[in-house]
This record gives C-alpha cells, sequence and structure tokens, in this order.
C-alpha cells in the first residue's frame, strides 16, 4: 500500500492536489505490477527472457522484455549489469566492441537516469542482440578453472619466476626466459604452462569472422596445438 501511495504521488506535478481514487490505485497496480516483485520470481523471469533474447539474436524480443522490466520500475543499474554480463559471455570475442558498448552504456545511465536512460538501454540491447555471438571466452575460462580445482597445483616453471635477489638469480629463477620481442614477429615457442599442462588447450575459437583471424595467427605461433587437423 505504501508503494501504491508513492506511485501515486508521482502522478501529479509539484503543487498539484492529490485525490487518490479506486480507478487511479487500480490503474497503477496493475501497470506496475513488476514493481512489487523485485525480489520474487517475476524478477528473475523477465531478466531471464531479455538475456535469453539477446542471446538468440532477437533484437524485437530483447526490447519487448526491455520495456516491461522498466514498466515495472525495475532499476536501470540492474539492467545495464545484465548488458554487461551477457557482452562477455554471449558475443566475446566474436565482436570485442559489444563489452565496450556495454560498459559504456552502464556509466551513461547512471549519469542520465531516467526516463532518457531507456534511449541508452534501447540502443545497447540493440546493438548486442545484432552482434554476431561467441561464448568462447566463457568456456576458457571455466576449463582453466577446472584445471586449476582438480590438479595438483604445479609450481611455476623457474624460466617464467621473477627473480628480484642474487640468491633467486643463483637458484635459477628467471633463466632461459626467452624476451618475446626480441625475436622476428615479436614471438619465440616457449613453455609457459607446468610441465604437466604443456600441451593443455583452454581458448578454442568460435566460427565467427573475428575469431577466425585469431585462429589463424594461433596456428601460425602454436603449430602443435592448433596446426593439429585444422
Amino acid at each position: 500500500m505504501y508503494n501504491l501511495l508513492e506511485l501515486s504521488a508521482e502522478q501529479c506535478e509539484e503543487g498539484e492536489k492529490l485525490i487518490i481514487t479506486d480507478e487511479l490505485i487500480s490503474r497503477l497496480a496493475h501497470r506496475y505490477v513488476g514493481r512489487y516483485d523485485k525480489g520474487g520470481e517475476q524478477h528473475y523471469d523477465l531478466a531471464s527472457a531479455f538475456i535469453k533474447s539477446i542471446r538468440g539474436s532477437d533484437p524485437n524480443a530483447a526490447l519487448y522484455w526491455l520495456a516491461r522490466m522498466l514498466e515495472g520500475g525495475e532499476e536501470v543499474k540492474f539492467i545495464a549489469r545484465r548488458l554487461v554480463i551477457s557482452a562477455a559471455e554471449d558475443i566475446g570475442l566474436a565482436n570485442p566492441n559489444a563489452l565496450l558498448m556495454a560498459t559504456q552504456a552502464f556509466q551513461a545511465v547512471q549519469m542520465i537516469g531516467m526516463p532518457e536512460a531507456r534511449i541508452i538501454l534501447s540502443e545497447a540491447t540493440i546493438y548486442l542482440a545484432t552482434s554476431p555471438k561467441s561464448n568462447s571466452a566463457y568456456l576458457a575460462i571455466d576449463k582453466a578453472l577446472d584445471a586449476v580445482r582438480s590438479g595438483d597445483d604445479p609450481p611455476v616453471p623457474l624460466a617464467l619466476r621473477n627473480a628480484p635477489t642474487r640468491l633467486m638469480k643463483q637458484l635459477g629463477y628467471g633463466k632461459d626466459y626467452r624476451y618475446a620481442h626480441q625475436y622476428e614477429g615479436h614471438f619465440v615457442e616457449a613453455d609457459y604452462l607446468p610441465e604437466a599442462l604443456k600441451d593443455a588447450v583452454f581458448y578454442e575459437p568460435a566460427d565467427n569472422p573475428h575469431e577466425n583471424k585469431i585462429l589463424e595467427r594461433l596456428k601460425r605461433w602454436w603449430k602443435k596445438k592448433y596446426g593439429k587437423g585444422q
């Protein structure tokens, strides 16, 4: 009831007399039903539908669920955070600019606020929904985390260790490290993983124009890992 009273007050211009009627309360309760469910099932269902529509590359559905959240009084920062997550998880390296767009949208809605923030959210939503999609970065970090959690925590190879003291240098810290910038093309093949994981491949480029270019570079650099069966 307090929320309904607050919504009623928002309908009046400053200095205008507030008259509360059954018709007004019924209209507001129907229009802003989502506002009273921010911690409940509808809150999460709308957000889920929004993100899945972006992931499914349907800008019209994404805009509809965005409108439902806005009309229901959803916090714009919550929506903007979902966009940042979607840009990294669902679009990723297929279009790295998507994360920049989403991050800038998050900053912009904090500066602007409603009602103009709806335009910023709309632009970012359409951009993400119409971008090529890739979850390769999402899969890659989860594979690396699985390796860390299930492994034996092998030590950092001596060549990669920091050697700030004479004793550490005498113990072989940093020995045989090859500085990539001193080699042609700023690359030299070396072992950067522990011995037990030296052949591990966590990142597998998805099939899209941007990551196809990444794959070509990886094939040139790491023929044993990325040149097989390609």
